[in-house]
């Protein structure tokens, strides 16, 4: 008989029961402000690259022959009368073929900074 009596106590429901909990505040706020500052330093190198060039123009100018010739001499078309000649080499180099036109080198640092304020209001 106390085996059933314990065995109907252990199967029978029962009820569980919690605590109310009451805060200790009534109405608060808080502000949190975060600043953060960043630095960035850039360093920027650059090559710009060309091909060979050979070019002449002029006013008044006649040229013997072709440009790329070592030979062609350039001569007064008009003996007398103004000129003008402009004459362009540009050599590549023999192992890449490429000239180098342009370099560009740029050192910058740049600083930012940022700051975050938050309000948080509660009440009960």
């Amino acid at each position: 008989m106390k085996k059933w009596l314990l065995l109907l106590a252990l199967l029978s429901p029962s009820v569980a029961r919690a605590n109310q909990i009451t805060p200790a505040f009534t109405q608060g706020s808080m502000n949190a402000t975060t600043n953060t500052t960043q630095t960035v330093t850039e360093t920027i190198d650059q090559k710009v690259y060309g091909g060979e060039l050979r070019s002449w123009s002029g006013t008044n100018v006649t040229a013997s022959g072709d440009i790329t010739d070592s030979a062609t001499t350039f001569t007064q078309t008009v003996a007398g009368d103004d000129f003008q000649l402009d004459v362009i080499t540009r050599l590549a180099d023999t192992q890449t073929g490429l000239v180098l036109l342009e370099t560009i080198d740029i050192d910058r640092t740049i600083n930012t900074t940022a700051t975050t304020t938050s309000l948080s209001v509660f009440s009960q």
